[in-house]
């Protein structure tokens, strides 16, 4: 396995983003003994119960530096990696190093084995609730209560959105991958160039970015995909949970949009929870409305201690 690493330079002077990088090494899972250094942002009191911001395509922990201030400001401590490939995590160079079923491993490697989180709540956007939500279901125990926002966990049963089908054939297709845009228009057009820059950042060129490119294609969207019995048997464990969990999806993502329905469906710690729906936010809607996201965490943690 090649493995790449953003220079740090890439990483300074980005706007509203002082924070002290953590890394911790996660086996790189190739029958090799090598391993991957694992970038991740650590925030608030040490001992405080953590509440775990996982990010997704093509974006990074960047992506949470507007929920963080607030959820620190109200005691809690937050956890936010970056998933290998992208933001200052290591980026295996070839896109055959990616799996759906690797990411689950690195993340599990890196915060059950390393940070070994426990009393969490999970918050997870795009492939952070499809990575994180395989997480909870692997070990429940850890967690006390889930925030889902624009995600969901495909088994490949189910149809999968127009706009999602069309954005996974212009990930393979597409000769400009052009991250920053890509956020940008996940928001409407409306981010500053130097926050579009910074979703750049951890691609200094198009070797670094064999993670984003593939991601899309790992979704399940049969149902013989090579992760749809695992997210099956994860639907099993969400079947079962009677722990809180809230949906907190945006009114303006075509990607997701009803999403949030087969969780009020199918988990039975969604029923009577004050589910919300972000206005004025798109698919990135950390991005756009970070500090009533963190409220919404807050106030959900609060009213389910």
């Amino acid at each position: 396995m090649e493995i790449l690493r953003t220079p740090d330079d890439r990483f300074t002077g980005l706007p509203d983003f002082d924070y002290e990088p953590h890394y911790a090494e996660v086996p790189a899972g190739d029958g090799s003994h090598a391993t991957l250094r694992v970038h991740y942002l650590d925030e608030g009191p040490a001992g405080a119960p953590p509440v775990l911001l996982m990010h997704g395509e093509p974006s990074w922990s960047f992506l949470y530096r507007h929920m963080i201030p607030g959820l620190v400001a109200a005691g809690h401590r937050c956890v936010a990696p970056d998933l290998v490939g992208f933001g200052r995590s290591d980026k295996p160079a070839a896109m055959g190093d990616y799996t759906y079923a690797r990411h689950v491993a690195w993340m599990s490697s890196l915060l059950f084995d390393t940070l070994d989180l426990r009393g969490a709540t999970f918050f997870g956007q795009d492939w952070g609730g499809l990575i994180g939500l395989r997480l909870v279901a692997a070990a429940p125990d850890r967690f006390d209560r889930i925030v889902v926002a624009n995600t969901g966990l495909p088994t490949g049963d189910q149809r999968m959105t127009d706009a999602f089908l069309s954005w996974q054939r212009f990930s393979q297709e597409t000769d400009d991958f052009d991250t920053g845009a890509i956020v940008n228009l996940g928001c409407g057009g409306s981010l500053a160039d130097d926050v579009v820059d910074a979703y750049r950042a951890p691609f200094p060129d198009d070797t670094f970015k064999a993670g984003a490119r593939i991601f899309p294609s790992l979704v399940p969207t049969r149902p013989d995909d090579p992760a749809a019995a695992d997210n099956r048997r994860a639907w099993q464990v969400l079947e079962a949970w009677t722990k809180p969990l809230l949906t907190a999806f945006s009114d303006s993502d075509p990607i997701t949009a009803g999403g949030e329905r087969v969780f009020h469906e199918r988990v039975p710690g969604a029923a009577g929870q004050p589910h919300t729906s972000i206005e004025g936010a798109h698919h990135f809607l950390q991005e756009e409305q970070g500090p009533r996201l963190a409220e919404v965490v807050h106030d959900f943690t609060t009213r389910t201690a």
